[in-house]
């Protein structure tokens, strides 16, 4: 099992950073033991062949469908759809059709955003025929309490120390996706298949030493733009994420998909941005990430583009470029949990670097661990 490493920033984000692929294994570990009570939950859902799949969350929590449903959909042949719950209560008539039994994937660190738990209870006013897989890292949540009491629903619970007290989300996003997917596709994600990603996974963490050398090196720059294509967008989404959270906005972040970054997105390059290219795992995919790569070396707009990919190429290895630790070859559902590695560490330094608190960069207080000030509206026909 991956070890994990001391902190030296002295920080929970730290720890909780490198703790993960230790973490993802427990989770799993747990789960392989809970398999028969979850497959009595899932198995008959999953045979009508209406059943719609939605993956819920805010935030953070939100991107984790946006990451691995393509993926579940692809592979499971159901119909996996991400839709925010912060989308979800603001407008429940587009999303909750009551024609279609529903199960509703919710993902949530502490299980008490506002949002997350007024989500579920629209889904069961909307939808007559309403199931609820509630996964999350806290015991005491609102959102795990609920489903643990309520005949609809499944509670799955992430091992404790995934309950981030850093404010920024890290461990509990990774082991809350790796428990999802091992839970619909036990076959390829389990305690003992995933073990190859926690072990490059680890090893990236390793190679980053006491991260005090960053990811991408030192300049100033004021802006980074994450790129992915299909669910590595998700990841890139995640990445700029973290960065606003632990800097405080202090760095300006962007994420889009390489091909869509041409369209009108791309005008926000200038030579204080960092652009930075997760490259896709297949073939044909890949063919378009390093089409964009070539172009934004070409163009010599922006301070920096790096690529961070798993096999090289000589586009790739043209300018700045990370290739991950030698493994089996990966698909990049596999490949998103190295790439989140690389941008959780890399918003940690840049915090450190403009002279934020990780554990709670927000000095004014305005943005919180558990998001406050939500007035949850009672619907309204």
């Amino acid at each position: 099992m991956p070890q994990i490493t001391t902190a030296t920033t002295g920080t929970w984000t730290e720890e909780e950073i490198r703790q993960q692929p230790a973490s993802w294994i427990r989770s799993l570990s747990n789960i392989d033991s809970l398999r028969s009570s979850i497959d009595g939950f899932l198995t008959p859902l999953l045979r009508k062949s209406d059943l719609r799949i939605v993956l819920t969350g805010a935030g953070t929590s939100a991107f984790i469908g946006d990451i691995i449903a393509p993926w579940l959909a692809s592979h499971t042949g159901k119909n996996f759809t991400a839709v925010p719950t912060t989308d979800l209560v603001t407008n429940p008539m587009d999303y909750f059709s009551p024609a279609h039994p529903l199960l509703l994937i919710s993902f949530a660190r502490s299980g008490n955003s506002p949002e997350s738990v007024a989500a579920v209870e629209l889904a069961n006013q909307f939808v007559p025929e309403c199931y609820h897989l509630s996964i999350t890292c806290n015991e005491a949540g609102s959102l795990y309490q609920n489903a643990v009491n309520s005949d609809n629903a499944f509670a799955l619970l992430m091992p404790a120390e995934t309950h981030d007290r850093g404010f920024a989300m890290t461990s509990s996003i990774t082991t809350m996706m790796a428990s999802c997917l091992a839970v619909f596709a036990p076959e390829t994600v389990n305690s003992q298949t995933f073990r190859d990603v926690a072990d490059r996974c680890q090893a990236i963490l390793t190679s980053l030493g006491d991260f005090s050398q960053g990811v991408f090196g030192h300049e100033p720059w004021k802006r980074i733009v994450y790129l992915g294509s299909g669910g590595l967008q998700g990841v890139a989404r995640e990445s700029a994420l973290k960065v606003l959270e632990l800097t405080a906005g202090k760095l300006a972040a962007f994420y889009d998909s390489p091909t869509g970054f041409r369209h009108g997105p791309k005008s926000l390059v200038d030579h204080e941005t960092l652009v930075v290219v997760f490259v896709s795992s297949h073939p044909y995919t890949r063919q378009y990430d390093l089409d964009l790569l070539a172009e934004l070396r070409r163009d010599r707009q922006a301070l920096r583009v790096v690529a961070i990919a798993a096999e090289a190429d000589p586009v790739i290895e043209a300018g700045p470029h990370i290739l991950l630790p030698p493994s089996r070859s990966f698909i990049d559902m596999e490949q998103a949990f190295c790439f989140l590695m690389y941008a959780q560490v890399f918003a940690l330094s840049q915090s450190l670097s403009v002279g934020n608190t990780p554990d709670t960069p927000s000095a004014s207080g305005t943005v919180n661990r558990v998001v406050q000030g939500v007035v949850i509206h009672p619907w309204q026909a």
